[in-house]
């Protein structure tokens, strides 16, 4: 997992997202890229992100926040409405008064309605909201509802979260390219932080890539040194191919009668089958000779 931080100084929250994120490096784990504390300007209104994350087969608009203090039992969490554990209502760090669910779903609609405006709409976002909690507590969530694009997450530790990519990734296929991630932090006004398209490609997004993407930003020259390999790359094996082929006779039917491009002669085509059929009936019939010839004074 490649991982972007705008702002180092994040919440509690965030600085543990940071560090699970971070951990992800081995075959087995998650792939994609993070780019934590970041914002979109849409509809006349500000919306600031604890952290997007691509895959290459989803989006997420992850909510971060952090229990003030020491909680047990269950977090019930409704559709709308406050958290409660019990009779007590949760506090969360901060002075938001909304609950860390009505920001992940603004958030996220206000990032799906900007790729659709782009032409992206046809792939979902999903919201996830990561309350870590105090330490020595002992939550368990029970979601009030049920909706496939949002999900409530409480882990003390990285494994809730890992599980929750591995099974979005196993539930899609590749749908989301580099140059839909370039798209992406464009629009969040982050390309600083856009990684070289070969990282992306690394990380299992799809191709090809459009370079231009990367201008103005400081991977401009890798991607311009990828766009170059792919050339020579594509010139090689064209020259091995050529090495290869056999270059074809005067009196074929495609020479004799070629096609014009943008126009349909019905007249040449007629002819190209004639003078096959006529050739495949010639040599028909010479083999026809030597077997005959064989099998009679053999």
């Amino acid at each position: 997992m490649l991982v972007r931080v705008q702002n180092p100084a994040a919440t509690h929250a965030e600085k543990v997202l940071i560090d699970w994120l971070r951990t992800w490096k081995g075959s087995g784990d998650p792939k994609g890229v993070a780019t934590v504390n970041c914002s979109l300007f849409h509809g006349d209104r500000l919306y600031p992100f604890d952290a997007v994350i691509w895959t290459p087969t989803s989006c997420v608009v992850i909510e971060a926040e952090s229990l003030v203090e020491r909680m047990e039992g269950e977090l019930e969490v409704p559709l709308n409405g406050p958290w409660r554990v019990g009779d007590k209502l949760i506090n969360f760090e901060g002075n938001d008064k909304r609950t860390p669910l009505d920001k992940s779903r603004d958030h996220t609609f206000a990032l799906q309605n900007w790729l659709a405006e782009r032409g992206l709409g046809q792939r979902v976002v999903h919201g996830a909201v990561l309350v870590v909690p105090s330490p020595d507590s002992n939550l368990r969530v029970t979601q009030l509802w049920s909706d496939p694009s949002f999900e409530v997450l409480v882990g003390s530790d990285p494994r809730r979260l890992h599980e929750y990519f591995t099974n979005l990734s196993s539930r899609g296929r590749p749908q989301w390219s580099a140059n839909d991630v370039a798209w992406g932090f464009r629009g969040l006004g982050i390309l600083p932080y856009l990684p070289a398209p070969q990282d992306l490609l690394n990380e299992g997004f799809l191709g090809p890539v459009d370079i231009t993407l990367w201008h103005g930003g400081p991977q401009q020259a890798q991607a311009e040194a990828y766009a170059e390999e792919q050339a020579q790359l594509e010139a090689d094996a064209a020259a091995a191919g050529s090495a290869f082929r056999v270059p074809t006779p005067w009196f074929a039917p495609t020479k004799l009668y070629p096609r014009e491009h943008g126009d349909i002669d019905f007249g040449r085509g007629f002819m190209r089958i004639m003078l096959t059929l006529g050739m495949i009936v010639a040599v028909l019939w010479v083999l026809w000779v030597i077997i005959a010839g064989v099998v009679a004074y053999g």
